[in-house]
C-alpha cells in the first residue's frame, strides 16, 4: 500500500511577524524548529523502518528547514523542488500582511477564479500555482517509492492533495483543503483498485506536548 505523508511547514517568522510569506524566504522560529521535531519523530513512528522512504521538498528556507529534520530522522536526504513552493505573492511578499489586504482582490464567486488577477503586481495566479505543483506531483509519483513525504505549505497543500486524487485543474477553482501549519496529512493508494483515499487531513496531534515558548 503506497502512503504519502504531506507536511505543511509550522510556525515561520512572517507568521510571527504578520509578513505575507508567499516567496518571501522567512525561516523557522524557536517553536517552528522544536515543531519540526516532533513532525520528524512522528513520521519516524508512522513509517516502517525497514522500507524506503523519499522526502521531497519546496526549496524555501522554513520547508527546507522542516524537510531536513524529518530527513535526519528517516536517514534520506531531501529533495528539494521549487514547484512546491507556496503561492507568489510577487511585491507583497515580505510586506505586512494589512498592505497585501488593503489591495487583494478577491476571486468572483461565479467566473473565472483560477486566471483571475488579484490586483498585486508578479502574484501569480491560482492556476500557474496549481500547474507546477500538478507537475512536480506527476514526477513524484512516479516513482515506484511506497513512502513518500512531502513538505510545503498551507495553500499549495491544497493541490498536493488535488493532484493526488486525480481532480483536473479546470475543476480545481473552488477546490480547498485546510491543515493546521506542521500538521500531517495522510494520502493512501491500495494495491488492487489503486483508488486514492485522503486517510487524514491535518493531524497535528503530535505538536500537543510542544511548548510554545
Amino acid at each position: 500500500m503506497r502512503k504519502v505523508y504531506v507536511v505543511t511547514h509550522p510556525e515561520a517568522t512572517h507568521h510571527v511577524d504578520r509578513v505575507v510569506g508567499g516567496w518571501f524566504d522567512s525561516r523557522l522560529t524557536a517553536a517552528g524548529t522544536r515543531a519540526a521535531a516532533a513532525i520528524a519523530e512522528s513520521l519516524r513512528a508512522r513509517i516502517p523502518g525497514d522500507t524506503d522512504v523519499q522526502v521531497y521538498s519546496s526549496d524555501l528556507l522554513r520547508t527546507a528547514q522542516t524537510a531536513e529534520a524529518v530527513g535526519e530522522a528517516l536517514r534520506v536526504a531531501p529533495i528539494f523542488d521549487a514547484r512546491l513552493r507556496e503561492k507568489s505573492y510577487g511585491e507583497a511578499g515580505g510586506r505586512p500582511q494589512e498592505w497585501l489586504d488593503r489591495r487583494f482582490v478577491p476571486p468572483p464567486a461565479v467566473g473565472e477564479r483560477l486566471r483571475h488577477d488579484e490586483g498585486i503586481t508578479g502574484a501569480e495566479t491560482k492556476m500557474a500555482l496549481a500547474q507546477r505543483i500538478y507537475a512536480a506531483m506527476r514526477e513524484i509519483l512516479d516513482s515506484p517509492c511506497e513512502h513518500q513525504v512531502i513538505v510545503t505549505h498551507g495553500f499549495a497543500m491544497t493541490f498536493v492533495v488535488a493532484a493526488w486524487i486525480g481532480m483536473p485543474i479546470e475543476s480545481a477553482d473552488y477546490v480547498a483543503f485546510r491543515a493546521p501549519s506542521g500538521s500531517i496529512t495522510v494520502l493512501t493508494e491500495d494495491d488492487f483498485f489503486h483508488n486514492r483515499e485522503v486517510s487524514i487531513l491535518g493531524d497535528a496531534r503530535h505538536l500537543e506536548a510542544v511548548p510554545a515558548t
